[in-house]
């Protein structure tokens, strides 16, 4: 459904983002006498949007994939709608990628964002949240 919404000409778009803004999963960016506006996206294509719309409510869904726990990210800071656009719009990346290079998709796999950030600052980060409600953390490694 994307391919015949994009067409099989993918060089009509030079970038990822390029494609995202024509479909219009980017997101909105409205400045104006110092002050910042709606996020609103724009309107694209309502079919290829539906399509997307439909992938990343699965995408989102789906257990241990990279999908998945970037929409947990973003849904806590953001919202859920956001979150689903922001899939779309990873989604329609990935897709470019896809067909720019002739290749397959690579999941990253759901401890992607741990992986990246570290555990150091993840274990940081989680007896901070306990030390916060008032718990007493004492941290023992495994096996010792």
């Amino acid at each position: 459904m994307i391919l015949a919404e994009i067409g099989d000409d993918i060089a009509r778009f030079p970038s990822a983002a390029d494609l995202a803004s024509w479909a219009g999963v980017s997101p909105g960016n409205h400045h104006s006498g110092g002050r910042q506006g709606s996020g609103k996206t724009r309107h694209g294509d309502p079919w290829l949007k539906a399509a997307l719309g439909q992938a990343a409510v699965s995408a989102s869904r789906t257990k241990d994939t990279y999908l998945a726990a970037r929409y947990r990210r973003i849904v806590a800071r953001r919202g859920k709608k956001r979150a689903l656009v922001a899939l779309e719009h990873s989604v329609l990346t990935a897709v470019w990628h896809m067909f720019t290079r002739d290749t397959e998709y690579a999941d990253l796999g759901g401890q992607y964002f741990i992986e990246r950030t570290g555990r150091a600052r993840q274990t940081r980060r989680l007896v901070s949240q306990l030390n916060q409600l008032g718990y007493q953390v004492t941290l023992q490694a495994e096996g010792a």
